[in-house]
């Protein structure tokens, strides 16, 4: 069976530094017991609910909105759509007309990934300057009944923009944001992909980090 892993390794390393949305907590991994000295190795491990490759729940942006713990679990592993824009430049604008050609293929269920190959930027300076997602596109893309997106960016609106409109659209639509993604154009190169984003299970958390993977339906 062939899985893709669309997930950043979570490190401390200076030598492969993490990418954090500005002001976030930063991680933090201590060993707090070892072998032989203890007989086990348990690591102390302080971050944020937003940390590396994770998923916003409504909670995040919406005052009543639902926490991951309390988030159907069946929305969020299912049939995968890449929308590929990776023609997009820096801080570029991905409108509906860039992902109009897909619309026949969103529905409920389905989990649009939104693909700039903005992720080989990991962890360098220029991986703020990602693409964007239009605040009309989320609108639109919202009322094709699809709730769950993913991208491979640190978030679908611009970081530049406190407001995080496109965030309120979805979050505020019942719907959920994966953000850090990567590998999202390996994911092209499957039949009838299917994908998870199964976050932990904190309770009243607004998101949580996951371990988000893809593989075709036809291998299980």
């Amino acid at each position: 069976m062939m899985m893709i892993d669309l997930t950043h390794t979570l490190t401390t390393s200076t030598e492969a530094p993490m990418s954090i949305w500005p002001g976030h907590p930063t991680l933090e991994m201590t060993k707090v017991a070892t072998i032989p000295e203890q007989n086990a190795n348990v690591t102390l491990i302080s971050l944020g609910s937003h940390t590396g490759t994770h998923i916003d729940a409504p909670n995040h942006f919406i005052a009543d909105g639902l926490t991951v713990d309390k988030y159907d679990l069946t929305k969020l592993v299912g049939r995968a759509l890449v929308i590929d824009v990776r023609g997009k430049k820096a801080r570029e604008m991905i409108t509906w007309e860039d992902m109009r050609k897909w619309e026949g293929e969103m529905y409920e269920g389905v989990i649009v990934l939104i693909c700039t190959g903005w992720s080989r930027y990991w962890g360098k300076e220029n991986y703020e300057e990602h693409p964007f997602m239009d605040l009309d596109a989320a609108k639109k893309l919202m009322e094709t009944g699809v709730r769950v997106i993913g991208c491979d960016t640190l978030s679908p609106d611009n970081v530049c923009s406190p407001e995080c409109e496109v965030h309120k659209v979805i979050l505020g639509a019942g719907g959920m944001i994966a953000e850090n993604l990567r590998g999202i154009e390996e994911v092209l190169t499957l039949k009838d992909p299917i994908v998870s984003l199964l976050p932990l299970k904190l309770d009243d958390c607004d998101g949580s980090p996951i371990r988000a993977i893809a593989w075709s339906a036809g291998d299980i």
